[in-house]
């Protein structure tokens, strides 16, 4: 039986032989970025005007005309703060999500529409990557139009499962539980050592439901089911009879996501406020969406290698006319 570092291996290769994916979602996320930056562009620009303060602020940060900005702004204006700098905004999305906070209405809209795209795309994302092998555009996003509706029921389930941890579990751990067991203590480490156990008594049922409806993905595309239920449960099957497989590759995964945020955070702070700081973001950008096409290509791998009846979900051997030289013949 293939270990857990085959089938990462196989992810990894996967990725490698469809690079256009990694470039199609980073353009994605750019243009769906696009109208927030022109927007706030339009806002600094009008509030700058030809001050003085515009050539402090090109030249540098000025916070005095940071927080005079931040005072009278609204909308997207809002998420214009010093934290955005740099390896600060990885930071600050990282304590959103641990802390449960809510997004501006404006980047919550944002992030909908990012979440509804992705929903769309992944389903032929992840039939690219299970064929492991060239598909024409048309056959790319065929796939794409398939799988959209099934995922979206898919993901109104997996919307539940989320809201129930960080709308219930997490305001009963952190300001229930933890504030009572913090309220008389005058040891900060103490706290800390307490807030980080209880960060991870929250987020290790979280990642293995994430990890669950990864597997429910894949057995809905793989195997082409039309019930998101009956996929969802034949996914927690999986995980169930694989756990040193399941849960070790999902380990390394996120192994490979910490290395690349720790990566960025020793380039970052000394490219952010250079000319190719912009750049650096970018590649950090690109960098993340490899890392989340890994996870869905070495968990399909893993999958394809484990089923019991893997000839009917082994990738096929290309055949006239859906095959590589017949896509390039139609083109």
């Amino acid at each position: 039986m293939p270990s857990l570092f085959s089938a990462w291996i196989d992810g990894i290769n996967r990725v490698k032989r469809a690079p256009w994916l990694i470039v199609g979602l980073w353009v994605a996320t750019i243009l769906l970025t696009l109208p927030l930056a022109i927007t706030l562009e339009g806002m600094l620009a009008e509030h700058l005007g030809a001050s003085l303060a515009a050539e402090t602020a090109a030249s540098g940060v000025n916070y005095d005309w940071w927080n005079e900005f931040l005072a009278q702004a609204a909308g997207v204006g809002q998420t214009f703060v010093p934290a955005i700098i740099g390896f600060g905004a990885v930071l600050k999305n990282i304590s959103g999500v641990a802390d449960a906070q809510g997004l501006p209405i404006v980047i919550a809209a944002a992030a909908s529409a990012y979440g509804a795209v992705s929903m769309f795309l992944i389903g032929g994302v992840m039939d690219r990557l299970a064929r492991d092998r060239a598909i024409d555009t048309a056959g790319f996003f065929a796939a794409c139009g398939v799988y959209f509706l099934r995922f979206i029921r898919l993901g109104v389930i997996s919307l539940a499962a989320y809201w129930f941890f960080f709308a219930q579990v997490h305001p009963w751990l952190f300001d229930g539980v933890l504030a009572q067991l913090t309220s008389g203590l005058t040891v900060e480490r103490t706290a800390f050592l307490y807030r980080a156990a209880f960060y991870v008594a929250f987020f290790v049922p979280v990642f293995f439901v994430n990890m669950v409806f990864d597997y429910a993905k894949v057995r809905a595309v793989v195997e082409d089911r039309r019930s998101m239920i009956g996929a969802l449960v034949a996914g927690a099957r999986f995980v169930r009879r694989n756990p040193g497989a399941t849960i070790g590759l999902y380990a390394l995964n996120s192994l490979v996501f910490l290395a690349v945020i720790a990566i960025y955070s020793l380039i970052a702070p000394g490219a952010s406020a250079s000319a190719g700081g912009f750049a650096i973001s970018q590649l950090y950008i690109v960098c993340r969406v490899a890392v989340r096409l890994l996870f869905a290509a070495s968990q399909i791998a893993l999958f394809q290698s484990r089923l019991a009846h893997a000839g009917y979900t082994a990738r096929a051997e290309p055949a006239w006319p859906d095959s590589p030289a017949a896509d390039a013949i139609r083109n």
